[in-house]
């Protein structure tokens, strides 16, 4: 009998978008305002800085998956350099990272429409969502690629179209109620560091949360028409992103309204619009955001479903978990995801919100374990198999400076996570996590295995 395979029916436009969507995040639309008002305008350094760590993150990760064509996932080639433990607590520690995101953003379905139906209960629009997501899943993964596809291009269009009105209205010199729009802005208002380095440092604290997902390309790998060539363009697009989205629409931002003057509890792009004469402008970015919401939600039950089938694969979560379907979809693992989130929505209407607050910021601290890992594990490749990375045509630039480099930000940003009150506490709470997944695994590799035989270390 053939072994089941994942259908690689994602293509060049899918896997282009997805790197898109995953270097935008909602954060952006509504959190913007809030880092602007933490950092000033050196919030652009943040920005640049994170993006180009994210790059070379990407860098290694693309390396490690084109090393091998048969790998699906991240988790595969953490079990090859680092073995089955690393790789059983790596992959459910990304699901789980999923799972929570999957849960807000749920939850901000429900939120983001009752802004036209307020009557309607939060928790049925996320239900609707969750179920449409799903039947869609089900059916094929180029359908996947097709929702994400048009997910990222409402964002796309909506960023493009603020920069544009935007360099429009500062050529124009058009004037606010904060003054005349003017490049002049960024700097003449207590310069770049209003806050000093303190302000500057908090602010990684939020720009590294919304690059948090960028890594799902990577995902994507086992799926892909030509991955050897589509995923290095993916990935190597990313600064130009990054530079355009992130760094453009923010210097448009704080050119139309010095940055004290943009209002920390609203979304800027609503300002920017609304400046210009756009009586629909909330409906605007809240449409925006609620396809975001939606997005992530839906690259959340795809992610979740591929990290269990592989998990599953290496007997690291129930066998039938790795059955595919007949269009190559792996469905036991999508209506196990599907039922643990719902079964979280539900809690999250239940349990307190400091709760909920506390299970997401976890997932935040995890995300950066799973960066940290596929780092050292690249480390380890080109250790161990110099043969196989002399052929690469991918590789990382500046080995082993840039490594050592991204695990240096990365304890960075712990440490700035540990300043920041409603993180801190997320901080001491997901060494229990880890914990909790090596007793399970040791437990399983007891059961597993005869009291004669070793079982290896993690």
């Amino acid at each position: 009998m053939p072994e089941e395979k994942l259908a690689r029916g994602l293509k060049n436009r899918h896997v282009q978008l997805i790197a898109i969507g995953g270097a935008i995040g909602t954060g952006l639309f509504l959190g913007a305002g809030k880092s602007i008002h933490l950092a000033g305008p050196s919030i652009l350094f943040a920005y640049m800085i994170t993006g180009v760590i994210c790059f070379l993150i990407m860098r290694a990760l693309g390396e490690l998956l084109l090393s091998n064509l048969k790998y699906h996932s991240f988790v595969d080639f953490v079990q090859d350099y680092l073995g089955n433990g690393a790789a059983f607590v790596t992959g459910w520690t990304y699901w789980f990272c999923w799972i929570s995101i999957a849960m807000a953003d749920l939850t901000a379905v429900g939120l983001y429409t009752q802004f036209w139906f307020p009557h309607v209960p939060q928790w049925m629009p996320g239900l609707i969502a969750l179920v449409i997501l799903l039947v869609m899943n089900l059916a094929t993964v180029k359908l996947f690629g097709e929702m994400e596809f048009w997910f990222a291009l409402v964002k796309v269009i909506a960023i493009l179209a603020l920069i544009v009105i935007g360099i429009f209205m500062i050529i124009k010199g058009f004037a606010t109620d904060a003054g005349p729009s003017s490049f002049t802005n960024l700097w003449s208002h207590d310069g770049m560091f209003p806050h000093g380095m303190h302000g500057f440092i908090l602010s990684f604290q939020m720009v590294v949360f919304a690059f948090v997902g960028i890594e799902l390309v990577g995902l994507t790998a086992g799926e892909t028409e030509n991955p050897e060539k589509v995923i290095p363009k993916a990935i190597n697009n990313i600064p130009i992103r990054v530079l355009l989205f992130y760094v453009g629409a923010l210097v448009v931002i704080m050119s139309i309204y010095p940055w004290n003057a943009i209002n920390p509890g609203e979304s800027p792009f609503v300002q920017v619009f609304l400046a210009v004469g756009i009586a629909a402008a909330a409906g605007i970015v809240n449409f925006v955001v609620l396809t975001s919401a939606a997005s992530a939600c839906n690259s959340a039950i795809f992610s979740t479903s591929r990290m269990i089938y592989s998990l599953a694969k290496d007997n690291n979560a129930p066998v039938p978990l790795a059955k595919l379907t007949k269009s190559q979809v792996p469905s036991n693992a999508l209506f196990f995801s599907m039922m643990v989130i719902l079964a979280a929505v539900i809690l999250n209407y239940v349990m307190p919100e400091g709760v909920f607050t506390l299970i997401t910021s976890i997932s935040t601290v995890c995300f950066i374990f799973i960066w940290g890992i596929t780092v050292i594990c690249h480390l380890k490749y080109r250790k161990t198999r110099p043969e196989l990375a002399s052929k690469s045509k991918f590789k990382l630039p500046l080995y082993p400076f840039a490594n050592y480099l991204i695990l240096a930000f990365l304890a960075f940003v712990l440490v700035v996570l540990a300043l920041a009150e409603d993180t801190r506490v997320a901080l001491f709470v997901t060494p229990v996590w880890f914990i909790v997944l090596v007793v399970i695994y040791k437990l399983k590799r007891k059961n597993a295995i005869p009291k004669n035989q070793t079982i290896d270390n993690l």
